[in-house]
């Protein structure tokens, strides 16, 4: 299908794969989509820019990138930041079409309806996407795709003024008669209020002015605040609305001095933000930001999980909002098409955003879609410039392109071109496995990993994806008799581990594919060096771990259903090192947790753990998120044999008490390379995994034990 990205300061239509259905969402074959002036040509410059002039805006990202940096390296960190330039961006938020499949779980949507739809996440340019139940509203009848392609921006004007509670009566001002002013302008008015209009452009004055605006303000007709006095009595304006987008501060100081008396201002375009205190003390007044579409913007749980807000707590939400605006279209209370000034094929989309850059740039410009269904909901497309695959390679696939994939895994098998040819790229989102694929020469690229798994030419997948997705893939790849390198965790619930088992159980003797856990550490030169160490061992040992994990917000997937939490999802890479060094069962495990006396950290996330080992090692981890992020992540000290061996991050192991040279390395090396490079050639030369099926299991087993405690202890 096709779909424009934004990418080096262009706007380019690319075919990439159609999204896959998924439970709670619908496909739908988009008629129109609305290109937002403000923010997609503000990315659009972004884009553009060079990477030093990213990082003197962004000081945030740069940051960023130089920590990464400090643990990855520069080669990878560079191999992520490429990616993400050369990837772009989907472009897009409004949209309008026809719903062509439905998911399990959504409600009151069937094939054939007419939807709007909005969100940066789905509502994007292109012919297909795959919308979530409270992103979409069902269309009046009498309201067209051209004009139901906007919603996204009428929800924001209409947002915009819910925070404004204007009244009858009250005089508003709108700055700035781009199309949100435009709306906001008929909204105020829909609501009994005079309507004054502040733009540079005349044009847009006397186009409001038309379509029922009361005064305008002229930029050579005097001061913008002593016009607004003279129109008001002498009074000031009940309130101001700005639908503005500049740097400049002017702009909310004007509006705070064009109010009367305890009047309020509202923040909906992106203007600079220092306040003078002086502009709003004396008249005591009211300064709101209006957030997008409404209520449920920015909340996963409402926008992807599609759980509502009560009606009676919340009246209007985003959703409302988007229903609300559709009604008044359709009641002719609100005038949208007089607004839309051209519209473009999606095969033109570079001419129209040119249009929108140009002197006498329009209001509103859709694109338009008229592919035929089938082709536009192919989940798989070819690259046209393939790597060729080594003889004897490892044919694999990507199953996730997220940023651990494409930082760590993909530039890994670029490295080793004898062992590994990267066959397939699928992600959720098409356009990332498209350039994903490009990037890193795979044969083709999809959204649906069902493909990869009927693909006779693939011989193991590698699972990188969302950790609750994880055991039910890897089944599924074990079936089809692929050979599966999954991220950890293996499962987050025993079901998933035993379902897994009962794969292996049930084969008996027969061949099976390879299951490798990424359990990348005891793959690491400094567990291999340890190991070693203590291969001759006389004694159990005492292994003291310490894991300084850092602080996720609660809000992060971590946390949440598709992770599992940061027991099961990270700390289970320290029960396998545990079990690689002891190689033993193990016996008996105790937890012990904080109980945090804020509810800015969690319990599960500050805990202790100690396991006995039949060989009568006994081992404990500390895993917090207390500590200081700036302080080593990682540190293990092993006593054995009248010796202390110390692991510090990856990066130095050294022995007390006895004759070893140390083992260092300039960046943390913590087994990833060495993990993948071990798969290819256990499927090479038909070894068997290079974990044991019955140490993995343990691992998770242990893993879900503690969080078995740990839920306990709340």
């Amino acid at each position: 299908m096709k779909q424009v990205l934004i990418r080096r300061g262009e706007a380019v239509a690319d075919e990439v794969p159609a999204p896959a259905l998924e439970a709670g969402t619908a496909l739908v074959a988009v008629q129109r989509s609305c290109i937002s002036v403000g923010t997609e040509l503000s990315g659009l410059k972004r884009s553009g820019m060079p990477i030093w002039q990213l990082a003197a805006k962004y000081p945030e990202h740069a940051k960023k990138v130089i920590q990464t940096v400090a643990t990855m390296g520069v080669s990878r960190t560079w191999n992520i930041v490429q990616g993400q330039l050369t990837a772009g961006s989907a472009a897009g938020y409004s949209a309008a079409g026809i719903v062509i499949q439905v998911g399990p779980g959504l409600e009151g949507i069937r094939p054939g309806d007419r939807v709007a739809c909005a969100g940066a996440q789905c509502a994007h340019h292109a012919e297909i996407i795959r919308v979530p139940q409270n992103l979409m509203i069902v269309m009046p009848d009498a309201v067209s795709f051209e004009e139901a392609s906007t919603v996204a921006l009428g929800a924001i004007a209409m947002q915009g003024v819910r925070r404004a509670q204007p009244t009858l009566g009250e005089t508003f001002v709108v700055i700035g008669l781009g199309v949100l002013g435009q709306l906001t302008a008929q909204l105020l008015r829909a609501n009994g209020c005079r309507v004054l209009g502040v733009d540079l452009d005349a044009k847009r004055l006397a186009f409001a002015r038309e379509l029922g605006m009361d005064a305008s303000i002229r930029q050579d007709d005097g001061p913008d605040v002593d016009q607004v006095a003279r129109l008001t009595d002498g009074q000031g304006a009940d309130g101001v609305v700005i639908t503005a987008a500049t740097p400049s501060d002017a702009v909310v100081s004007s509006a705070f001095r064009m109010c009367r008396r305890k009047g309020r201002v509202v923040l909906v375009g992106d203007v600079g933000l220092n306040l003078n205190r002086a502009d709003m003390y004396a008249k005591e007044l009211d300064f709101f930001i209006s957030c997008s579409y409404g209520p449920g913007r920015y909340d996963s749980t409402y926008e992807e999980a599609g759980a509502d807000y009560p009606l009676a707590y919340v009246r209007w939400t985003e959703n409302r909002n988007m229903s609300e605006y559709l009604r008044l279209i359709e009641q002719g209370r609100l005038q949208v098409k007089p607004l839309i000034s051209a519209t473009f094929a999606v095969d033109e989309a570079d001419a129209a955003y040119a249009a929108l850059q140009s002197e006498n740039r329009p209001l509103l410009v859709l694109l338009s879609y008229a592919s035929s269904k089938q082709a536009a909901t192919t989940t798989l497309v070819q690259n046209p410039k393939p790597m060729s695959a080594r003889k004897g390679a490892v044919r694999l696939a990507l199953i996730g392109a997220g940023g651990f994939a494409k930082g760590m895994h993909l530039p890994n098998l670029h490295a080793l071109p004898n062992l590994c040819h990267l066959r397939g790229v699928v992600s959720r989102s098409g356009h990332n496995a498209s350039a994903t694929a490009q990037r890193w020469g795979a044969t083709y690229c999809g959204t649906d990993y069902q493909e990869v798994l009927k693909d006779a030419e693939v011989d193991a997948v590698i699972i990188a994806t969302r950790h609750n997705l994880h055991a039910s893939m890897a089944l599924d790849a074990l079936r089809a008799g692929k050979h599966v390198l999954i991220e950890k965790p293996l499962a987050l619930t025993r079901a998933e581990l035993e379902s897994i088992s009962r794969f292996y159980r049930d084969a008996g003797s027969n061949a099976t594919p390879l299951l490798l856990t990424g359990f990348n550490r005891r793959f690491s030169p400094h567990a291999a060096r340890i190991k070693e160490w203590i291969a001759s061992r006389s004694n159990p040992m005492i292994i003291n771990y310490r894991m300084n994990a850092g602080y996720l917000p609660l809000d992060h997937w971590c946390h949440g259903p598709e992770g599992g939490g940061r027991n099961l999802g990270e700390a289970c890479h320290i029960y396998d090192l545990f079990t690689f060094l002891t190689g033993a069962r193990v016996g008996d495990i105790h937890v012990t947790a904080i109980t945090p006396a804020t509810g800015h950290y969690k319990c599960q996330d500050n805990f202790t753990a100690s396991m006995t080992f039949v060989d009568g090692s006994v081992a404990t981890l500390t895993y917090t998120a207390l500590g200081a992020k700036e302080y080593a992540k990682e540190r293990m000290e092993i006593f054995v044999d009248g010796k202390v061996i110390s692991l510090d991050d990856y990066k130095s192991t050294t022995v007390s008490g006895a004759s070893r040279k140390p083992c260092k390395t300039r960046l943390p090396e913590k087994g990833q390379k060495e993990e993948l490079e071990a798969f290819a050639r256990a499927i090479q030369q038909g070894a068997a995994s290079p974990i044991a099926l019955w140490e993995q299991e343990q691992a998770t087993s242990i893993a879900l034990e503690i969080e078995g405690a740990l839920n306990r202890d709340i």
